[in-house]
């Protein structure tokens, strides 16, 4: 079974600072059907203008992936890390038993494009850890894993039952990934056009499976960005 979430459909807020859409109930916006998808809590697309951001503020028992896709978002948190995260790169931050952090972007001309995604974590108090990694966009590549709960090499170390999947697919390319019926799938387009097992998606535009066994991804536009959630039923 799959069932569409159009992008128009999600909760938005306008802070000035921070434009941002909301794929699940968050801060402001409140839909008790969508109060997350498996144990994927939370997706939400941020924009932060020029010279602001994200105050120190904590969280604890969560795992919090960012995916810069334009500009570059300064982070600092209570482990000690202080780094850039480019576009490009992702970020992975186990909040655990409690970390404080604060998000920035301290340029004085372009806003940072991101998407802050929670994940529940399998095991609550683990001890908080930071990573970063390069990916890039670059079509043509088909899915790449950017996050997993298991160890593999190139892909970043999440504390869930889950994994995330990233294409950038080139016009007429197509993406195939074998899905455990028993589980969740989620597929969120970041942008362009794509066909996710024949149903059309535009940017924005979400995805939810249940009790399939194969995802088929078709772009129907250049340069296809999407990521692919295999979650916990």
């Amino acid at each position: 079974m799959l069932t569409l979430r159009k992008s128009q459909d999600r909760g938005y807020a306008d802070h000035g600072w921070l434009r941002s859409f909301h794929s699940f109930s968050f801060a402001g916006y409140h839909d008790p059907r969508f109060m997350g998808y498996g144990n994927l809590r939370v997706i939400n697309e941020d924009r932060i203008a020029p010279g602001t951001g994200f105050a120190t503020h904590a969280h604890r028992d969560m795992e919090i992936i960012s995916v810069v896709l334009s500009g570059a978002l300064a982070h600092r948190d209570s482990m000690g890390n202080t780094t850039v995260i480019p576009a490009g790169d992702v970020q992975v931050m186990s909040a655990g038993s409690g970390v404080t952090h604060s998000e920035y972007n301290h340029a004085s001309g372009e806003e940072t494009h991101f998407l802050q995604i929670w994940i529940e974590p399998s095991q609550r108090g683990l001890q908080p850890s930071y990573d970063q990694m390069p990916f890039g966009w670059q079509a043509g590549q088909g899915l790449r894993r950017l996050a997993s709960g298991q160890d593999q090499m190139g892909t970043l170390r999440i504390h869930a039952d889950a994994a995330l999947w990233a294409g950038h697919l080139a016009a007429g390319e197509t993406a195939d990934l074998a899905l455990d019926g028993a589980r969740k799938a989620y597929v969120h387009l970041v942008r362009g056009s794509l066909r996710v097992n024949g149903q059309a998606l535009q940017t924005g535009d979400a995805a939810m499976l249940e009790g399939e066994a194969l995802l088929q991804l078709e772009a129907a536009s250049e340069g296809a960005l999407v990521l692919v959630f295999d979650l916990r039923a």
